[in-house]
């Protein structure tokens, strides 16, 4: 037996491979030997991950020496080596940026569109599958707002680019919405009039942080001011 396990599971966080890797201990689909490989497979993935963590934020001498190696002709000193790993650690972090502002604005843009322009092909059932970090992240919500309305009148409904948290179910009273389906960056969008502004979450904790923007906005569509967050 190792001495740390091969899979942990994040019950705030449940990601579709964590569903699975889980789906192979189930009855029907229990196969020692499958869940073996799957085992191995997902320690050494996990070590690997752990090791470009450590050269992303921290690049070696080796890896340092390997990338300097193939792009700039020369001897490798220890001057070059330094500027290298100064160069390789700042170069992560803008790949890393630019593709969580990539698959922002993707995003983005995607939501502006009504969804009634996504068409669903004939005789094809259009897929939601509701997550459970929506229905809890449903949940911090309802218990936010129940400090000035009865939770019975705070309900979730769900949508392939979002899940809305609606106020007695009418979707020209938006709470928030919760943009949980992207596979690194999550967030969740309050409203002040008909203006979404979208915070990343990084937890689900990260929501009560928002609390003042979601009273304010129950507030507001108490007090009739809210026509249409569509």
């Amino acid at each position: 037996m190792d001495a740390s396990p091969f899979f942990t599971l994040n019950l705030d966080a449940v990601r579709k491979a964590d569903i699975r890797t889980l789906e192979h201990f189930t009855r029907n689909a229990f196969d020692i030997d499958t869940i073996i490989r799957e085992a191995g497979n997902l320690k050494l993935e996990s070590l690997v991950r752990k090791e470009l963590e450590r050269e992303m934020s921290e690049p070696s001498e080796d890896f340092a020496r390997i990338i300097a190696a193939r792009v700039q002709p020369g001897k490798v000193t220890a001057q070059v080596k330094d500027q290298f790993q100064r160069l390789i650690a700042n170069s992560f972090s803008t790949i890393v940026r630019d593709h969580v502002n990539d698959r922002l604005t993707n995003a983005l843009n995607a939501s502006a569109l009504p969804e009634d322009d996504e068409p669903t092909p004939a005789g094809e059932p259009e897929e939601v599958i509701t997550t459970e970090e929506e229905i809890s992240g449903f949940r911090i919500v309802q218990a936010i707002v129940a400090q000035l309305v009865d939770p019975k009148r705070v309900v979730m409904r769900d949508a392939k680019s979002y899940c809305a948290i609606l106020l007695d179910d009418n979707n020209r009273k938006s709470i928030a919405r919760m943009h949980f389906n992207g596979i690194t960056t999550k967030y969740l969008g309050t409203f002040v009039g008909k203006a979404e502004t979208r915070t990343i979450v990084s937890e689900l904790t990260d929501i009560y942080k928002m609390a003042p923007q979601l009273l304010a906005r129950v507030k507001e569509i108490e007090a009739g001011k809210v026509m249409d967050a569509d």
